[in-house]
């Protein structure tokens, strides 16, 4: 492949060389023959009217003399001229014979005026132009003879043509192709001959490369061809034997490197025998930033600040044995794993240790978290229990003389009952958008009419709770946009819920819109003026079973803001908050703008 590579490639530029030569050629043969020819013609032109010019000046009874006219015209096609005598009132006296003139009988009224508008230059005292129409075959030499005839001035008009001289020019072109195609075979053989004779030897240099290549360094390049060949092959020896002792070297690091590399994602730290840092990763200079930087005045306690890790090298180094501890605080957490290493010529030989470094904080928070999780439902779901088994037990036992106090305790049943279903119900809910596994369409629906809708649905109920409500839309008309109408229904609901939950009688709460054109989205925006939320609860208020301010005792399972932020995120959209505590809080979700302006019904 190698040589048929360079070998093409060669070819086709010497063919491209040669080829580009023929084709300059070309031009420069056509350009120049095309200007020698027509010089030549003009100057044979000229030199004839030139003559006749003398001649009749010597001796102006020639022309004085009508028969002589009449003869001079009626031949004057064998000189290859056109001649028109032409009086001062631009009447042509005498022409060419029609039979042998080239311009029509029905053209020589007309070309009396013609004539006489060209600027003529002065060539030996006879006024010449030459006239082309952009066609090679047609050039025209244009002459003017003043004569006086009586003693009356004239103008001798002269017409010759330049034809057929292209035909030349075709014929000797022909002739340089055809030489330069002969001569451009006759180097192709040579040239073909010296490449290859010049690419083999490449080649044996590229098959010693790829065996380089395979960690082959005993195999040499033949460093006897002169020039840049025997170069390169003395390069690629040279290149073979610090290749051999390099890879040597770095054999004994292999191990330590393949440590690193095994848990890249964890902080690691390699130490010789006196406990020294020798290398360490990226990851262990940002792994202890949350912990406390007390007594750091070595160089190892500012990348470890822990000193009973470094006591762990130490005993490491000295005993041979893995060294395990885990660090454990209210801000963070690690685990450390510290190996000794070894001496590659002596495996008893303890040369370093390497710790190995990994933040186990989120592992614990989450651990937590689950276990709140846990008690959590286990809490949530006690209380309808207990409260149910509590109005049972005395319906069981026939306590409960009254029919209505019957009455009251089966509708406390049936609202516990109903509380259990949907805690219930929202577990599942939950559940299954985080995994999943609960599908809905989107689609292109207005906005507006679902808002409108809302607002005449909640403005009675916070009126009975004494709390102002309103819409504001800081757009205007809210374009169509992408989602389930069914669903942005429920997440409005959850946080007008949550905001009635937490707003007393006389604060606001409001719907605020708006549309940024730039972004394509649609921010709905559930604000109130109730009582806030703490800047500790805050990060927490989007968690399952999370409630802000449980010492006020509000009901809800707390899992109504963790529905609506699955809900967006199904939906590809977001969901913020922002609280200032007594002052109030606002939710802000988006919805993007549909690509169709219709919404779909």
């Amino acid at each position: 492949m190698f040589q048929s590579t360079l070998l093409k490639r060669t070819m086709t530029l010497v063919v491209l060389s040669l080829l580009a030569s023929a084709l300059l050629a070309t031009i420069a043969f056509i350009v120049a023959g095309r200007s020698a020819t027509l010089s030549l013609g003009i100057e044979k032109s000229m030199t004839q009217d030139i003559r006749f010019k003398e001649i009749f000046t010597s001796h102006p009874e020639y022309f004085e003399d009508v028969d002589f006219r009449l003869f001079f015209f009626d031949s004057s096609y064998a000189t290859g001229h056109d001649y028109y005598l032409v009086n001062q009132e631009g009447y042509i006296i005498n022409s060419t014979s029609i039979e042998h003139r080239s311009i029509s009988a029905q053209d020589t009224s007309s070309i009396v005026p013609i004539l006489n508008a060209l600027e003529y230059d002065d060539i030996g005292g006879v006024g010449c132009y030459i006239f082309e129409n952009f066609n090679i075959e047609n050039v025209i030499i244009i002459s003017r003879i003043p004569l006086t005839i009586n003693d009356k001035p004239y103008d001798l008009y002269s017409l010759s043509y330049l034809s057929g001289y292209n035909d030349l020019i075709v014929k000797y072109l022909n002739i340089l192709l055809l030489s330069t195609l002969m001569a451009a075979c006759a180097m192709l053989v040579p040239a073909y001959a010296f490449v290859s004779r010049m690419v083999l030897p490449l080649q044996k240099i590229n098959e010693v490369a790829m065996e380089y290549g395979k960690g082959n360094f005993s195999i040499r390049a033949d460093e006897s061809h002169k020039g840049e060949i025997g170069e390169l092959g003395q390069s690629f020896n040279f290149l073979a034997d610090r290749l051999s002792k390099s890879i040597s070297d770095l054999t004994a690091e292999r191990n330590q490197l393949q440590d690193i590399f095994d848990v890249i994602s964890d902080g690691i730290v390699v130490v010789d025998k006196n406990s020294v840092p020798v290398t360490t990763n990226k990851a262990i200079h940002k792994l202890f930033e949350r912990a406390e930087k007390n007594n750091m005045f070595t160089e190892r306690l500012q990348l470890i600040p822990f000193d009973d890790v470094w006591n762990d090298f130490e005993d490491c180094i000295a005993t041979g044995e893995t060294k395990t501890r885990q660090i454990d605080n209210r801000d963070y957490a690690y685990q450390c794993t510290i190996i000794p290493k070894y001496d590659s010529s002596d495996s008893t030989q303890v040369i370093g240790a390497t710790g190995f470094f990994r933040d186990i904080f989120e592992e614990q928070k989450n651990e937590r978290f689950r276990q709140d999780y846990v008690a959590n439902i286990s809490h949530e779901l006690r209380t309808p229990l207990q409260t149910l088994r509590g109005l049972i037990e005395p319906l069981s036992d026939g306590m409960v003389k009254k029919e209505a106090d019957r009455q009251r305790y089966y509708q406390i049943i049936l609202n516990e009952t109903m509380r259990l279903s949907r805690l219930i119900d929202d577990m599942l809910e939950l559940s299954k958008l985080q995994s999943r596994t609960l599908a809905f369409k989107t689609f292109p629906f207005n906005l507006n009419t679902l808002i409108s809708s809302i607002e005449i649905r909640f403005k009675p109920i916070m009126k009975e709770a004494g709390i102002k409500f309103s819409v504001q839309n800081n757009y205007g008309e809210l374009p169509t946009v992408m989602g389930n109408p069914d669903r942005v229904e429920q997440i409005l609901v959850i946080l007008l819920d949550n905001a009635k939950k937490y707003t007393p009688a006389g604060k606001s709460i409001t719907i605020l819109t708006d549309y940024i054109e730039t972004e394509k989205k649609v921010y709905i925006s559930v604000a109130d003026t109730g009582q806030g939320i703490h800047e500790y609860d805050i990060g927490h208020i989007f968690d399952r079973f999370f409630k802000a301010d449980r010492a006020r005792g509000k009901k809800g399972s707390g899992l109504g803001l963790s529905i609506a932020k699955e809900l967006l995120t199904y939906m590809g959209e977001t969901i913020t908050v922002n609280s200032k505590y007594e002052e109030g809080s606002t939710f802000t979700f988006t919805l993007t703008k549909a690509e169709v302006p219709d919404a779909w019904d």
